[in-house]
């Protein structure tokens, strides 16, 4: 007989998972809390405005492991277009100073000279990391399916990428900046303001700026739901059944081995494997009640900082506005919106490049800002409304300091909060990428099965510092290669069911 597994989790983790499951001869369930697939990987309508929360750029749009995975999901198929673009962003500072990151790193080394001359030396080692960085590649197997040979394989092709991760695994981007010592003020100042004061990894930064230099960290046109739709349809087509609107209370174990689950209403289903791809910690601490943690976890949840939640104030101009930066920054450290108190600035998104996102003539802009858990977590009611209000208000004149005479040009604004967000994904402390990259826990991960239960398997962003969406699918991935191994299970498809379907805006 098929073996059954249930996922708890629509998001990117989930619907791999799923669609992997399917293909390897297994009968698979996904049930998502909401009522549309994608977790984090959303986005909702507003009077023909399309307001996308996730996608702004995805690793692995050109080659690799996650490009891989992406043919393999659907993600990236025939006719979905990919833009690259020249930049990354352009930062500005309190006095109206730019500084502009490239994402051709040879254009951005130039660039970087021109201003500093003082620095080329500094500048372009600096570069020459991240090229080498862009050369670092994940593992298509987990760390279990792994043979000595393959990491001979990984060091034989890529040697200097390996150094570059030894030599910066450990080290901030602050502390990195530090040792490269600007002698250029301006250089400087921007580079040591990129990521405040917070201890965000070296090599990430270096990494990530590798993958735009070789096109391979591109934007899907069309944003967050139609690629989650497109995973979706992948899954619907080999056959799995998709249950949404319905929550999972808790993980039903007998003699410590996961034998399904039990849903908000009281119901049951039964299942061989039980994949969590939710929030990890509602995961480990509710659904588990705490009862088969590893050290390592206990560590992470701890000790591992998280990203800081979001507010994202979206707006619909009913004209069009051309720019030349697609994302600016902001830099205004102290600057108030609503009850927030900004530790570094905001972000300003201009998705005038996407002719999806907006009724033709008009253009989606979004303001991004970062704001504590603890100014949200006992919010609610008038209270909640009343800053939600006052949000509205502050971002209002930031937009129209940012572009003069816009403000009779908003046709339709719309506020998600980290409150938003817990409650449509449940995701802990409103992280929307759990755990930060830090020069301590870059180099680390969760493992996908827990100490002492049988059967049970875990995947997303949680076990991965930094999070993302590739991460999420290749884990969806590979706890479907542990139970294919476990099993000696070959591909298969069948038919599918989606069951309650449902499409509504987040509020």
């Amino acid at each position: 007989m098929r073996k059954k597994i249930v996922i708890i989790g629509g998001g990117v983790a989930g619907l791999s998972a799923g669609i992997y499951g399917q293909k390897y001869g297994y009968d698979t369930e996904i049930i998502e809390m909401h009522t549309l697939p994608g977790g984090q990987c959303t986005a909702w309508d507003r009077k023909g405005y399309c307001f996308d929360y996730c996608l702004h750029w995805l690793v692995g749009t050109a080659t690799g492991p996650f490009h891989d995975i992406w043919k393999e999901t659907g993600v990236i198929a025939d006719g979905v277009k990919i833009i690259d673009h020249e930049v990354h962003t352009k930062i500005v500072d309190e006095q109206g100073n730019s500084f502009i990151l490239y994402t051709n790193i040879d254009r951005w080394e130039k660039y970087l000279i021109d201003i500093a001359p003082e620095d080329a030396a500094t500048i372009r080692g600096m570069c020459a990391d991240m090229r080498k960085g862009a050369r670092l590649e994940p593992f298509s197997a987990p760390p279990e399916l792994r043979s000595p040979l393959d990491y001979l394989r990984a060091i034989c092709k890529m040697p200097r990428a390996i150094m570059l991760m030894m030599k910066y695994g450990n080290k901030s981007c602050r502390d990195y900046f530090k040792k490269l010592n600007f002698k250029n003020k301006r250089l400087s100042f921007f580079f040591n303001n990129l990521y405040g004061e917070r201890d965000f990894s070296a090599l990430a930064f270096l990494m990530m700026l590798g993958w735009f230099y070789h096109k391979n960290a591109g934007y899907l046109v069309g944003g967050s739901l139609p690629m989650t739709a497109r995973m979706a349809e992948k899954y619907a087509a080999l056959g799995g059944t998709l249950t949404l609107g319905r929550k999972v209370k808790s993980i039903i174990v007998e003699n410590d081995t996961s034998i399904g689950i039990t849903l908000a209403d009281g119901s049951v289903i039964e299942a061989d494997y039980v994949v969590s791809a939710a929030d990890g910690h509602a995961t480990l601490y509710d659904m588990l009640e705490g009862e088969y943690l590893s050290d390592k976890i206990k560590a992470a949840y701890a000790e591992w900082p998280l990203f800081t939640p979001l507010v994202q104030v979206s707006f619909g101009i009913d004209k069009r506005v051309p720019t030349e930066f697609p994302v600016q920054t902001y830099l205004a450290k102290g600057c108030t919106i609503g009850g927030t108190v900004l530790d570094s600035g905001y972000t300003i998104m201009n998705y005038c490049f996407d002719p999806t996102m907006a009724p033709e003539g008009k253009t989606v802009i979004v303001l991004r800002y970062e704001t504590p858990w603890e100014l949200w977590r006992d919010l609610e009611g008038d209270a909640y409304k009343a800053e939600k209000r006052q949000i509205e208000q502050d971002s209002r004149a930031i937009l129209e300091q940012y572009l003069p005479g816009i403000a009779a040009h908003i046709e339709v604004i719309d506020i998600a909060t980290p409150k938003t967000d817990v409650r449509y994904t449940g995701v802990w402390k409103g992280a929307y990428e759990g755990f930060m990259p830090t020069s301590k826990n870059i180099t680390k991960s969760l493992d996908t099965t827990l100490p002492g239960l049988k059967n049970f398997y875990m995947c997303g962003q949680w076990l991965f510092p930094g999070g993302g969406l590739p991460p999420s699918a290749q884990s969806g991935k590979w706890v479907v290669q542990l139970m294919r191994k476990k099993d000696n299970m070959v591909p298969h498809t069948n038919l599918c069911k989606i069951v309650g379907m449902v499409r509504l805006p987040m509020q």
